[in-house]
């Protein structure tokens, strides 16, 4: 690790390439004028700023934007499964209230 003028450190990364790979990269480098490195980590957090987005955004066709709204605006009753559920839930938060805490 160096540090910066700002002391903050910097990690390092390596990577072993075949030649023909090498020379590929190198020259979109010059040809962009940034070094092999500066191109490297340029091209490296495009790509995984990309990857963050895409699987962090959910994409819905009209109708399933719509179909999904509907049921935020108006969510169905509670099957048998949850209504059992939220009850468990409501006697475990009385007993923590008033002083019992369960544990596995």
């Amino acid at each position: 690790m160096t540090s910066t003028a700002s002391s903050k450190p910097l990690e390092r990364i390596g990577a072993r390439v075949p030649p023909e790979v090498f020379r590929t990269l190198h020259r979109a480098a010059a040809l962009t004028g940034a070094t092999l490195n500066q191109f490297l980590v340029q091209a490296a957090l495009k790509e995984a700023q990309a990857v963050i987005a895409r699987e962090q955004t959910l994409r819905l066709s009209q109708r399933d934007a719509e179909r999904l709204l509907d049921l935020l605006e108006n969510p169905p009753p509670p099957n048998p499964a949850l209504a059992a559920a939220q009850a468990r839930y409501q006697e475990l938060k009385r007993d923590a209230d008033s002083g019992f805490h369960w544990q596995p």
